[in-house]
């Protein structure tokens, strides 16, 4: 099963048919990205065309070589490492984890990373939030229905010269934030108008955020994840 730093966070909803396809760009080398505009879904947040209220939901395109070698990497975990490891619980928790870590970072609750983040990595992200303009750390922040897309990157097993085993995994997410930015302050986003059930819509902005997470699969370690990088586009790099 999926270890112990992902048990707090719950499963999301899945979402449902897809529709029409407005290719964005490419957010992340190697990973393309669309969104999609969907009828007929149950959703808080929704984007609103011609009276018809429609959700929208990111589609990636992966690279069929980064896909064939991450795949390669899940099996080595499963049979080196953990054999019940799942790639889907793993993302699950870590868009969760995504979501509350996002949301300290904004609120500049440093102390309650511990445990979470790596001791080394919040200092550095302490010195650079609290630099931040207020607008810039609100849209730090990533709501759970607001993460549109999210993908795992990179693989990585490796020993150090004690022979402790570690696994990390690098996700990539896309989320929504109505964070008032200028308009040349976040390059590679989109722009778009966003309804909220009756009421007049507000301009959204599509943000890319990587977290890397990493665990040690030495006998006898706690079987905690812990993140080691975080990156938020042109805001936290």
């Amino acid at each position: 099963m999926v270890p112990v730093l992902f048990r707090c966070f719950s499963r999301l909803p899945s979402s449902g048919v897809l529709a029409r396809f407005v290719l964005a760009r490419n957010l992340v080398l190697g990973h393309r990205c669309c969104l999609v505009r969907t009828g007929n879904l149950r959703a808080e947040r929704s984007y609103s065309s011609d009276r018809n209220q429609q959700k929208v939901v990111v589609v990636g395109i992966p690279n069929p070589f980064i896909w064939f070698r991450t795949r390669i990497y899940y099996f080595l975990i499963r049979t080196y490492f953990d054999k019940e490891f799942s790639i889907e619980e793993f993302m699950e928790g870590a868009k969760q984890a995504f979501s509350h870590v996002s949301n300290l970072l904004s609120r500049c609750r440093f102390e309650d990373l511990d445990g979470l983040v790596a001791k080394d990595l919040i200092g550095k992200l302490e010195e650079k939030c609290s630099a931040l303009p207020s607008d810039h750390q609100e849209a730090l922040s990533a709501e759970p229905d607001q993460i549109m897309y999210s993908t795992p990157g990179d693989v990585g097993i490796f020993y150090d010269d004690d022979g402790r085993k570690f696994v990390s995994i690098l996700m990539r997410f896309w989320y929504l934030t109505s964070a008032r930015l200028p308009d040349d302050s976040v390059e590679g986003t989109r722009l778009f108008k966003v309804a909220i059930g009756d009421g007049e819509p507000e301009t959204k902005r599509l943000l890319t955020a990587i977290y890397e997470f990493q665990r040690e699969f030495t006998k006898g370690v706690p079987p905690d994840w812990t993140i080691t990088r975080i990156e938020h586009s042109k805001l936290l790099d």
